[in-house]
């Protein structure tokens, strides 16, 4: 890297993940609206042809309309090729194919066990992980023999077992894992403060809050506009809308899969007094599986979606379509900005700029009453080389036991992942709470569903 006239030239990122068709598209666009940095990015993926053709997307993006700065892509077909010389890392893979994922989602319906998204928890998210923990093995041995002072920004889910894995297998890594969902609940707070207090025009960054939990089951206990407390007027806004929901315009960024009205986030608020701060699809899989998941009718009744992978598959071949058409000059990049911290994150750790968000690290004390070690969620100061993670204090007592009981099961899964061994794997499996099936049941469907994963698990003791 070089730093001239206040600008970072020569920055090279390793892209893990660099075939992807979302998350790639929306990390050029991020970059290239920054006017102070520039530099390389190196695009691997097991799925060459897909990197290659980011190549030549990210390399057309820097002619967009409103591009600020210049990056470079580089598809290579080896991951020691892009971790060579890196001073960054991003990961965002699919741990598998779409056939494991309609397996990870759809086979316990027949067990009548219901997941809305089916990536972090539940039965499909503890299979997932087991594909997921080799594949991260590797790729931190290999940061660890390449660039171990690399900065790691990981967006892949089930993202607490992806980061807790990284910091197993090479402890001095300096990893971090980025979500947004926290985002949406500063959103939320915004429309309580527009609805309840008539306050126009804040932006999400406007609204402080401490946030404490573990990815996708993550909780706020204090948020504040300027002077305001938004607690009272959060309790309004929940009370207000607890049994329809919010219910907003549908826009043309409206998806029926994906959008939700807030039901379940509003219910655990109720039940419990303090903010629930992820979407409620992700919420609803953390709990208790009577209470929002039982059944096709009770998801619809809390408003909300379970997102069937025949979308993901069809937005992926729509997406793949795209690919093709920008590679080809028949479709124009536009710049996308996402709404992920990532960009900033490497600004700030280049002492560009600083400033505090989200992130997912092991605990370092920054949560009291979790294990240390154990991957938490929580602000954390980014500053000029460094990550610091803000002490977040204790959860309140009335979730500590929900919240507990998921970060000891992810600790059981990492073991599980690491000593490829199936029989603990299947004790984190039985202990989930949406799996409510006597013991032979609940055998049954885990061994269905690791057959139908068996070709990302040899190298389990199968």
């Amino acid at each position: 890297m070089k730093y001239c006239d206040g600008k970072v030239e020569n920055i090279k990122i390793a892209y893990i993940g660099g075939g992807s068709r979302q998350w790639a598209w929306g990390f050029m666009s991020d970059l290239i609206l920054k006017d102070d940095i520039s530099g390389d990015v190196y695009l691997y993926d097991t799925d060459y042809a897909a990197a290659k053709r980011n190549e030549c997307i990210g390399n057309l993006a820097n002619t967009a309309e409103g591009a600020k700065t210049v990056w470079n892509y580089h598809a290579v077909e080896t991951i020691d090729e892009a971790l060579c010389g890196a001073d960054f890392v991003i990961i965002s893979i699919l741990p598998g194919t779409m056939d494991e994922m309609e397996s990870d989602v759809h086979t316990p319906e027949k067990y009548g066990i219901y997941q809305s998204v089916g990536d972090t928890t539940g039965p499909g998210g503890i299979i997932r992980a087991l594909r997921t923990i080799p594949m991260y093995e590797e790729i931190a041995l290999k940061i660890r023999d390449i660039c171990p002072n690399a900065w790691v920004i990981s967006y892949t889910n089930p993202m607490t077992v992806c980061i807790r894995t990284m910091y197993r297998v090479f402890p001095q890594i300096k990893a971090f894992g980025c979500c947004h969902e926290v985002f949406g609940t500063q959103k939320v707070l915004i429309e309580a403060m527009e609805d309840i207090l008539g306050i126009k025009g804040v932006k999400r960054e406007e609204i402080k809050i401490n946030v404490l939990g573990v990815n996708h089951f993550t909780w706020i206990t204090d948020a504040r506009y300027k002077n305001i407390d938004l607690f009272p007027v959060y309790r309004e806004f929940a009370l207000k809308y607890k049994e329809t929901g919010v219910i907003r315009p549908k826009t043309a960024n409206w998806n029926k899969y994906m959008s939700f009205l807030e039901k379940v986030k509003f219910d655990l608020f109720l039940r419990y007094g303090v903010i629930a701060a992820a979407g409620d699809r992700h919420l609803a899989e953390f709990c208790p599986g009577d209470w929002y998941l039982k059944s096709r009718e009770q998801v619809e009744d809390w408003c909300f979606a379970l997102t069937p992978v025949s979308y993901r598959r069809e937005t992926y071949a729509q997406r793949d379509e795209k690919a093709k058409r920008l590679c080809a000059g028949e479709e124009k990049f536009v710049i996308e900005p996402t709404e992920e911290d990532g960009v900033k994150q490497l600004r700030a750790i280049l002492g560009l700029e600083d400033f505090v968000t989200n992130v997912n690290m092991p605990n370092k004390g920054q949560i009291s009453d979790l294990p240390y070690d154990a991957v938490v969620e929580t602000n954390a100061s980014f500053c000029s080389g460094s990550v610091r993670p803000v002490c977040a204090g204790a959860l309140p007592m009335n979730v500590r036991s929900l919240v507990a009981g998921v970060s000891a099961r992810q600790e059981m899964v990492v073991e599980a992942g690491l000593l490829r061994d199936p029989d603990l794997a299947y004790q984190a499996f039985v202990s989930d709470p949406l799996v409510r099936l006597t013991p032979d049941e609940s055998k049954k469907l885990f061994d269905e569903m690791i057959n139908n994963t068996k070709n990302y698990l040899k190298m389990y003791k199968i």
